[in-house]
C-alpha cells in the first residue's frame, strides 16, 4: 500500500485527543473524560478561573478601605496562628515564665486585638454597603459564620491562659453554658478539653473558612459601590468590572 493511500483510508492518523470538544478529522466522536475528577476539574475551570485568581486589572473601587481592612484582617489571623503555634508547642509554664514567651504571648494577644478590630470594620463596611448584592449572599454568609467561630475561638482562648482572669472567665462563664444546654457537651472548667478545642478545632475551622471566604471573593469579585453606574454583573468581567 502506498503512503498516499495509507493516508488517505485514515489508518495512520493520530487517535483524537481526551478531553477535545471537537471531532477527529475522520469523523468520529470525541472521546470525553468522565469520572468525578473530571466533573471537579470542570467545575472549578468555570467558578475560578487563572485570570480571575490571579488578575493583572482591578476595579478602582477595590482600593476602598474597606477590602483594605480585610487584608489586614487576614494579615493579622496569620501572625495570630504563627504565634499560637508556638504557644502550643511550649506550653502554658513556658509563655508565663519565660521572658521570650512573654514576648510571643504579647504578639498572640495583640494580633487577636487587631484581628478582631480591622474584622469589625470590614464587616461593617460591607454591611452598610450591601455586600450581598449581584449574587454574593454566600459570601457575606461565610464572612458572618467566620465572625462568630472568630468569637468563640476568643473566648477558648481567655479561658486557657491559665490565670487568675481565665478562671474567673470560666467560672462565670459555666452557668451560661449550663443554661444554655451545651454544658454537657463542653465544660469550661476543664482546661485540657478547651485547650484542645483552641488550638486544633477552632483554628482549623477558621482557616478553611477564610480560605472559602477568599475563594468567593475571587470567584465573584467585590461588590460594586452603590450608586455605581453598572448595575448587575450580567456581561461583566468580575476581575475589572467593566462590560466585555
Amino acid at each position: 500500500m502506498s503512503e498516499a493511500g495509507g493516508m488517505g483510508s485514515g489508518a495512520g492518523a493520530p487517535p483524537p485527543a481526551a478531553g477535545s470538544s471537537g471531532s477527529s478529522s475522520t469523523g468520529s466522536p470525541a472521546v470525553r473524560d468522565t469520572g468525578w475528577t473530571a466533573a471537579v476539574r470542570s467545575r472549578l475551570e468555570g467558578r475560578l478561573p487563572l485570570e480571575e485568581v490571579l488578575p493583572t486589572r482591578q476595579p478602582a473601587f477595590v482600593g476602598s478601605w474597606v477590602y483594605v481592612f480585610g487584608v489586614v484582617t487576614i494579615a493579622a489571623l496569620v501572625w495570630v496562628l504563627v504565634s499560637g503555634t508556638v504557644l502550643a508547642f511550649m506550653g502554658a509554664a513556658w509563655w508565663h515564665t519565660s521572658n521570650l514567651g512573654h514576648f510571643f504571648n504579647s504578639i498572640h494577644f495583640w494580633s487577636v486585638q487587631m484581628f478582631f478590630i480591622f474584622m469589625v470594620l470590614h464587616l461593617w463596611g460591607q454591611y452598610w454597603g450591601a455586600g450581598w448584592r449581584d449574587g454574593r449572599a454566600k459570601t457575606w454568609m461565610v464572612g458572618v459564620v467566620l465572625f462568630l467561630v472568630s468569637i468563640v475561638t476568643a473566648f477558648t482562648g481567655y479561658l486557657v491562659q491559665q490565670n487568675f482572669d481565665s478562671q474567673w472567665i470560666a467560672v462565670n462563664a459555666k452557668d451560661a453554658i449550663n443554661a444554655s444546654g451545651l454544658g454537657g457537651f463542653f465544660n469550661v472548667l476543664n482546661f485540657g478539653q478547651m485547650y484542645g478545642i483552641h488550638v486544633m478545632l477552632f483554628p482549623i475551622a477558621l482557616t478553611l473558612l477564610v480560605v472559602l471566604h477568599i475563594v468567593q471573593v475571587r470567584s465573584r469579585g467585590v461588590v460594586r459601590p452603590i450608586g455605581d453606574p453598572y448595575v448587575a454583573d450580567t456581561g461583566a468581567s468580575a476581575s475589572t468590572g467593566a462590560p466585555q
